[in-house]
């Protein structure tokens, strides 16, 4: 690796991501004949490798999209696969739209394959992610030791946490989600950086990649010194945010509490209804912990999946796959959510129920569907809490955070006191209004174990029309945990598929 330089050919599918932003974020003279590890010499380049490694959750955009293999898909960027929207059309979120493109049909119908890269690129982004956040760490001792050089490894930890954990709740078992799920087949824990390893094994358990996930978050929470006003990088709330929802999805909700009551007296602000139109609609941070910066030059098209057309002040929007009627019924007309996230609009002679929450940056003046993505906000660790301290028996806990959530989503709104079952089903319709479109109903049936049951309905505003072919997934069923890409086990034969593929 002595000779290395900054422009490395990525030939494992782990980092596919090629540091291609970084070779950029990492320009000095001549930077292609610049030994990379007398690059990961100043500070500036340490930080500018960070910032490549959070640039690289959105994916690339549609121009860069081709230059390399997969490289079109991933997390939040392009159409196709893109993970905000996955998880709301592979369950009851949303209806194919018949006057759409067709795109995400594959996910949509449950017809997952390992060959089939259309359905997700989230695999190979997560680990260019991962290769990232690893690369300043390899060289995090060409630093003095100090408060910059801890901060870089905190914001490291923190990323290649996160991008696993997105990894490993997709492709592997959640641990609530059955009594097998801890021991059952992981992810590599990767924590050093050689893009161009190709001896890869699954030889870790799901129990024992989320210990790696926590004490990466644990590093970083206890040596983070980002300002909170920074919402661009993981801040201490930030991170505790996060815990409470690697907690949550572990079982262990006593330290899901602890984590989320920790975030919240650090960043108690959900968004406030009087300005929550306005986080979908500018780069308002009211109510975020963490966003992934978009910008007309990146023009990574996040929006894209759901519609096209949505304008700031309404219009023709054709869209890929539109609210049920029976969700859209949900939000009550005193839920400023109801306008915040969908708009009813006509195409063509056919009047639909449209998502529109990550259409459009008006404040912004950025292209139509290039926003921020709101990667971890406090209404989602709210929930988080809430839905941890009801199984802990904290009811007080959970009808607290509920109603101070509720105060700035209705108007008007007076606080009530639920106790058992109406406490649970009330977090649970909070969790879905709340974090609807937003990368998270797949996985709340997938982690609670229960049946994916689909209404029936057709994507008209009546709920009439064709319905799903795919109505029921058990909970079973191996299409829980996605295929590992047939690409990625011919580069690296020891890798073990999942079961069922």
């Amino acid at each position: 690796m002595k000779n290395k330089i900054i422009k490395i050919t990525i030939l494992s599918s782990f980092a596919i991501g090629v540091l291609a932003s970084c070779e950029r974020e990492l320009d000095q003279a001549a930077f292609n004949q610049y030994p990379i590890e007398e690059a990961m010499k100043s500070e500036a380049n340490f930080t500018q490798a960070i910032n490549g490694a959070y640039s690289a959750i959105k994916g690339v955009s549609a121009a860069n999209a081709g230059q390399l293999p997969n490289s079109g898909l991933g997390y939040f960027n392009s159409d196709t696969g893109n993970q905000i929207i996955v998880p709301d059309l592979t369950t009851d979120n949303l209806i194919y739209n018949p006057q759409g493109r067709g795109s995400n049909f594959t996910a949509y119908n449950w017809t997952f394959s390992a060959n089939n890269g259309s359905v997700t690129g989230l695999f190979t982004q997560a680990y260019a992610v991962i290769a990232r956040a690893n690369m300043p760490l390899k060289y995090i001792n060409n630093l003095p030791v100090g408060a910059f050089r801890t901060n870089i490894e905190a914001n490291a930890r923190a990323i290649r946490a996160a991008a696993h954990f997105d990894l490993v709740r997709a492709y592997c078992k959640i641990p609530t989600q059955s009594s097998d799920a801890n021991a059952s087949l992981g992810i590599p824990y990767v924590t050093e950086f050689n893009p161009i390893e190709t001896n890869v094994s699954r030889n870790l358990n799901v129990g024992q990649v989320y210990d790696n996930i926590i004490a990466d978050l644990n590093f970083a929470v206890n040596n983070i010194t980002e300002s909170p006003a920074n919402k661009s990088k993981f801040s201490k709330a930030a991170i505790y945010g996060l815990l409470s929802r690697v907690y949550l999805y572990k079982g262990d909700y006593n330290n899901a509490v602890s984590a989320g009551n920790s975030s919240i007296s650090l960043s108690a602000d959900v968004g406030s209804r009087s300005t929550f139109t306005n986080i979908w609609a500018s780069n308002s941070a009211d109510g975020v912990l963490l966003k992934i910066l978009n910008s007309p030059q990146e023009n990574v098209s996040v929006g894209v999946a759901y519609q096209q057309g949505a304008t700031a002040t309404g219009g023709n929007i054709r869209s890929e796959y539109v609210v049920p009627k029976s969700l859209y019924n949900l939000y009550t007309d005193t839920d400023i959510r109801k306008t915040a996230y969908m708009r009813r609009s006509t195409y063509q002679g056919f009047e639909r129920n449209h998502v529109i929450k990550w259409a459009n940056n008006a404040a912004g003046g950025t292209p139509l569907n290039v926003v921020e993505v709101k990667y971890l906000r406090t209404a989602e660790v709210y929930l988080n809490t809430a839905e941890a301290a009801y199984k802990v028996g904290n009811e007080t806990l959970a009808n607290t955070l509920l109603n101070n959530l509720k105060a700035q989503r209705y108007s008007p709104y007076s606080p009530v006191t639920l106790t058992g079952t109406a406490l649970w089903n009330e977090i649970m319709l909070q969790r879905r209004l709340e974090l609807a479109f937003e990368n998270d109903r797949y996985y709340t049936f997938k982690r609670q174990g229960l049946t994916m049951q689909r209404t029936g309905e057709g994507a008209n505003i009546d709920g009439t029309g064709t319905a799903s072919v795919v109505q029921t997934i058990l909970p079973s069923d191996t299409r829980w945990q996605w295929p590992i890409p047939q690409a990625t086990i011919n580069i690296t034969p020891s890798f073990q598929q999942n079961p069922g593929y």
